[in-house]
């Protein structure tokens, strides 16, 4: 076992027992990741969380109390340091756009393979590796649409939130929200990795995101992105 401070700490939320203990078996079978708890509603799931801090909190959307949604709005409000995954199937585009206003950091569907879930977890706890599994930026790439339409009828009296990034910046961020690595990054401008680590580093604060999954939602509501771009 890796020491305790390496070990990716998960709390499930699910109203579905047989479906928490499946998840169980699959996280608690790697030795980089542990569940530190269960909980069966969004209730549970704040206490739960603010009792233990998990590192990634994997979240079902419908629930009895409170909705996942308000969950994890509530999650990433109390303890920035936490990440959730949202359980999502792509049908329910109002469930992704709300999951997303929320600050969930990436997306799972329910009926993923093990290697997925595995892969979400460790992706969105990684943070500056890839803006998520690709369940991820497709599901984000399918509700585009509705972002920009959100963001246009919100307005923005002439200013943009990207006016504030260097070229290279905006450069850095389109790569992002294509899914591209740091590593890959640095090949494709030709820099070092520390290098797109600063940059990245510096989109995100300019945007107020608190992940790159946030950051590329902007890219998208501002049009410097679009669905197959």
């Amino acid at each position: 076992m890796p020491p305790a401070d390496d070990v990716i700490r998960v709390l499930l939320v699910d109203d579905q027992q047989l479906l928490r203990a499946g998840f169980r078996m699959v996280i608690d079978s790697q030795p980089d990741l542990h569940v530190v708890g269960e909980a069966g509603d969004g209730e549970q799931a704040v206490a739960m969380a603010t009792a233990v801090r998990p590192d990634v909190v994997l979240m079902d959307v419908r629930m009895p109390r409170v909705d996942g949604i308000e969950a994890t709005a509530r999650i990433t409000a109390s303890l920035p340091d936490s990440r959730v995954v949202v359980l999502t199937t792509f049908d329910l585009d109002e469930y992704a756009l709300a999951a997303i206003r929320a600050g969930a950091s990436g997306f799972l569907l329910k009926d993923a393979p093990p290697e997925e879930l595995l892969a979400a977890v460790r992706t969105v706890h990684a943070g500056d590796a890839v803006i998520a599994p690709s369940t991820t930026r497709r599901l984000l790439e399918h509700v585009a649409p509705l972002l920009a339409a959100e963001a246009a009828e919100a307005g923005g009296g002439g200013t943009s939130p990207l006016d504030a990034l260097t070229e290279r910046e905006r450069e850095v961020l389109v790569l992002m929200a294509r899914g591209r690595s740091n590593t890959e990054i640095a090949g494709d401008l030709f820099v070092a990795e520390a290098t797109v680590k600063t940059h990245v580093g510096r989109v995100l604060a300019k945007l107020g995101a608190r992940d790159r999954v946030q950051a590329v939602v902007t890219a998208y509501e501002t049009g410097l992105v679009r669905p197959g771009g």
